[in-house]
């Protein structure tokens, strides 16, 4: 590769190496208007491009232009300041972006969940509260209580137990119990969990809240905090928090485009 076809940049003192395509499939940009002479604020020293602005943003704003999509730590909280960069190089898809993001951040905020369960004697009994309505609806969607039919009963279905969903007596609440009242014959009344993906129908308590417990944290959940029984009280509470994943945004736009990616404002 010659060196022509590459371009050092000094952002704000930080030193960034990259390839004159990457800044050119954006040309609406001023990134791109300094590689032609069409804008004249970037001034070239000692072999590198200075550029008055800051440095630790630009990473973003070179990451954006490689791979056409934003892709943000999880503890990153920047996004105005990061927003002001976009908008001083002009480049209006990432502003888009970015006014996305701040326009949903409401609903992208950590979930909590509150699993509160209470064993007693032969029954089990769960209520689950979550902050995001989605994951109540999630769980919805995988939990099913299995209801033991009597024997004359089962005798004339295909199948001697009844499949019902879990409780939802709002949205952001869930509940549903296993086990038998003790009273009931061969089975009949008792109530089974099954969790997908997970194919087991079972009725002890203490199992169902080990698997309730591995769905949550494979949602990407962790346990915050715990409160065991006290004495008379055979209730325990468990509290989730949902690990932020990395914030991705990305555009749709042709690889290695040279042409305009995206609809661009005139100027006046």
């Amino acid at each position: 590769m010659s060196g022509q076809e590459l371009v050092t940049l000094n952002v704000g003192g930080k030193i960034f190496t990259t390839r004159l395509s990457t800044l050119k499939q954006f040309p609406a940009s001023r990134l791109a208007g300094m590689l032609d002479g069409r804008d004249q604020e970037f001034k070239t020293v000692d072999g590198q491009i200075f550029v008055d602005r800051d440095g630790a943003l630009f990473s973003f704003i070179l990451d954006f232009m490689r791979n056409h999509e934003l892709l943000l730590p999880s503890d990153f909280s920047d996004h105005l300041r990061l927003q002001r960069e976009a908008l001083f190089y002009e480049l209006d898809s990432l502003v888009d972006l970015l006014n996305q993001y701040l326009l949903q951040s409401g609903s992208a905020r950590s979930a909590v969940v509150e699993v509160h369960f209470l064993n007693r004697n032969t029954q089990a009994f769960f209520r689950v509260f979550c902050s995001c309505s989605k994951t109540i609806e999630m769980l919805t969607r995988r939990i099913t209580m299995f209801v033991e039919q009597p024997a004359a009963l089962a005798s004339d279905s295909n199948s001697p137990q009844v499949a019902l969903p879990p409780q939802r007596p709002s949205h952001h609440d869930l509940l549903f119990h296993c086990g038998s009242d003790g009273a009931a014959e061969n089975h009949a009344g008792v109530r089974y969990i099954s969790i997908k993906p997970d194919n087991r129908k079972l009725a002890n308590g203490t199992n169902v809240l080990g698997l309730l417990i591995d769905t949550l944290l494979k949602e990407g959940f962790r346990l915050v905090s715990t409160r065991a029984p006290a004495s008379g009280d055979k209730s325990e509470y468990y509290v989730f928090e949902r690990i932020k994943s990395p914030q991705v945004l990305g555009i749709n736009i042709t690889p290695r485009s040279e042409t305009t990616t995206m609809p661009v404002p005139s100027r006046k």
